[in-house]
């Protein structure tokens, strides 16, 4: 029997190559989302898989009886392993939100169906893909749904869960280190690493691994800063974007992307973008106050709605991509907020 990977997604059930994987003892091939990246290839042996089927089980409380409700690309690792699980305990994989008792969403996902006026009274929300804001979290809340989250990656799996960005308990079966102020897990659950060299995904000889997010570990909760190579550089001083982000959301009630924008003299100027204009009124307040000098925005800019990539996360380089074509107006001071005509 051959030992190459299965491409599951080059099948015609991706979710049905899974788990005839796992009764072969086989590996299968897998595609991170790209959000911050180009896309790579991670193996995994199926059994990776299948053997954190039980606790997820237990957390959402998804059995047989269940009607899950996974609206994103099966090519997104988060909701390939929903439906896997699915239909491994026999629950059914709904297309729709009408009758579902659970769903997965990414954070985008479910601020659409809310602004939309989805029903989620009585569903169990599992929410992944991208940070998780306590905002929105009592907001779905407060619309009737019970909410986790969790953060993983499509090379560590699981790696905490819980409520919200704020709450977030390690998995079972999981262990955590904090190396240098990065993240480090070990658990049953985590991948080989890739198909071609190259790639975040480290293994150190005592089996922990990282994907090189930072985080901070403390009185069991995990906080996830971000990663490495997020930065804009103004001025001379390398500004790292998670760090700005931290700040803005906590004084500002709304998420934020923060990006670079081309200047002559400067090299790029710091602009953070709100989808709250509220928000942003608030963080542009504060920002004196909690920012140094060069991590100060000097840019303002409010979008709508967020531009998604294919998996449903929030597409960091077209926001990026408008800010600096100056396809976004600045918001003035002291005026409401307004984007351009490529919002």
């Amino acid at each position: 029997m051959t030992t190459d990977p299965v491409d599951v997604l080059g099948t015609v059930d991706p979710v049905a190559s899974v788990l005839s994987a796992y009764a072969d003892g086989r590996r299968i091939c897998l595609v991170t989302s790209g959000t911050t990246a180009r896309p790579r290839s991670v193996v995994r042996t199926a059994a990776s898989w299948v053997e954190s089927f039980p606790a997820v089980s237990q957390l959402t409380g998804i059995a047989a009886d269940s009607r899950v409700w996974v609206p994103g690309p099966l090519g997104a690792s988060m909701n390939l392993f929903a439906a896997a699980h699915a239909r491994f305990v026999g629950a059914d994989v709904v297309p729709a939100s009408a009758g579902a008792s659970h769903g997965l969403l990414t954070p985008m996902a479910l601020i659409g169906a809310l602004d939309d006026g989805v029903d989620v009274a009585g569903m169990h929300l599992v929410v992944a893909g991208d940070r998780l804001t306590r905002t929105v979290a009592r907001r779905a809340t407060a619309a009737g749904a019970r909410v986790s989250h969790y953060y993983g990656a499509a090379e560590l799996s699981f790696v905490a869960w819980g409520s919200d960005e704020e709450d977030l308990r390690l998995f079972p079966d999981v262990e955590l280190e904090i190396r240098d102020g990065v993240i480090w897990t070990r658990s049953p659950f985590l991948s080989h690493g890739y198909l071609a060299p190259g790639g975040p995904f480290t293994i150190a000889p005592d089996g922990f691994a990282t994907v090189g997010d930072h985080g901070r570990l403390t009185n069991g909760v995990l906080t996830v800063v971000g990663r490495d190579g997020r930065a804009v550089v103004t001025g001379g001083a390398t500004v790292l974007v998670d760090d700005v982000e931290e700040v803005l959301r906590w004084v500002g009630g709304g998420d934020v992307v923060v990006v670079g924008v081309a200047h002559p003299r400067l090299g790029q100027m710091v602009a953070a973008v709100f989808t709250d204009p509220v928000a942003l009124t608030a963080a542009r307040d504060a920002a004196p106050g909690e920012l140094t000098p060069a991590q100060r925005p000097r840019l303002w800019f409010h979008l709508p709605r967020w531009p998604q990539t294919a998996a449903g996360k929030v597409d960091r380089a077209a926001i990026a991509a408008l800010a600096d074509a100056g396809a976004l107006r600045p918001v003035p001071r002291t005026g409401g907020a307004s984007s351009g005509a490529g919002a």
